[in-house]
């Protein structure tokens, strides 16, 4: 089901900026047992996104408050909320534009996960390269036309998620999630000052990791710091945290940081 503005429909203007320019921002939240998990997390998500991209929306607790409602009576499910600036001219200026549109929709868990974390991934190197942008680097904005062709180029493939490098040859993330690679007790993830997003359960993943025996490293790397690794893991807040077995011709049978990052993704289900 759709909520458009506190109204259940189906149907946007033709004239709203998140047709027009991909004018807005999104995030996909983890409904378990109805309730949203990490709510806080994910309104400040897109509360930063807004405020990046000079959106005027005020209705955060409206907005919050339909997102618990739609939750209610799922045992499972996917939450994704948009905010685009609204309907407003013709041309770039978004002057005109007062009244933000807030889009909420439910649909079910992919069914997938459970496996994925039972048997690991297998991860390829996409083609596709992320443009450097650091005024939207970290942010969920609604320009997914990246992703749209990495995706593509994957189902292309028998892998199960795309290994994603930026411009520069730098591993960023993969298409919907983010990623970690340990060697010995170093955690290494890609930093995001350039491109790629900083999700929501990356962010959790390294404040746990900041108290634990491992030490967590943002960093510029390529492919080969990747495949040198003992171990990978992928993450999103649907997931939460997948293994990887495979990336071309290297493998991993380690699962010491899973282990470690997956009870406790699975156990703090809202902040």
């Amino acid at each position: 089901m759709f909520l458009i503005n506190g109204l259940e429909q189906d149907t946007l203007p033709a004239s709203d900026r998140a047709t027009q320019f991909g004018d807005g921002c999104f995030t996909t939240a983890r409904i378990h047992q109805g309730e949203v998990c990490f709510l806080a997390e994910h309104i400040r998500r897109l509360q930063g996104a807004c405020e990046k991209l000079l959106i005027p929306f005020t209705a955060w607790d409206t907005l919050a408050s339909e997102m618990v409602q739609l939750a209610v009576g799922h045992a499972s499910g996917v939450l994704k909320v948009v905010i685009s600036r609204g309907s407003g001219g013709r041309g770039y200026s978004g002057a005109s534009c007062q009244h933000p549109t807030r889009i909420l929709s439910v649909s079910a868990y992919p069914a997938h996960y459970a496996r994925w974390r039972q048997d690991g991934i297998t991860l390829q190197l996409s083609p596709v390269r992320l443009g450097r942008n650091p005024a939207l680097a970290g942010i969920k904005h609604l320009n997914r036309l990246e992703q749209v062709l990495i995706r593509a180029h994957l189902e292309q493939s028998d892998a199960d998620e795309a290994l994603v490098l930026d411009s520069e040859g730098f591993i960023t993330e993969c298409c919907a999630a983010n990623l970690f690679w340990r060697r010995g007790s170093d955690v290494f993830t890609p930093k995001l000052d350039q491109a790629g997003v900083n999700g929501i359960m990356r962010q959790f993943c390294m404040q746990q990791l900041a108290h634990s025996g491992f030490r967590v490293v943002e960093v510029n790397a390529t492919e080969d710091a990747l495949l040198a690794a003992d171990e990978v893991v992928v993450c999103n807040a649907l997931m939460p945290v997948v293994p990887v077995r495979a990336c071309g011709q290297q493998s991993w049978a380690s699962r010491e940081l899973y282990h470690y990052l997956a009870p406790l993704c699975e156990q703090t289900r809202t902040s």
